[in-house]
């Protein structure tokens, strides 16, 4: 089942990228590979620190 909601993902973005260059909008996405790999850095990121299962909870300290 994750890999048919993973390709269905992937198929989704293809034809809206696909859309955004026909219509010769911008992605809102950077459109070069380091700017893309900064987004695979955030989230590695955020999986290192889930899995070491470490962190605060920002609104408990914040008080809300």
């Amino acid at each position: 089942m994750a890999t048919y909601i993973t390709v269905l993902a992937l198929l989704t973005g293809l034809v809206t990228g696909a859309l955004f260059r026909f219509l010769n909008i911008p992605i809102p996405a950077p459109p070069e590979l380091p700017g893309l790999m900064g987004i695979v850095g955030i989230y590695l990121g955020y999986k290192v620190v889930e899995y070491l299962d470490v962190g605060v909870d920002l609104l408990e300290i914040l008080g809300l």
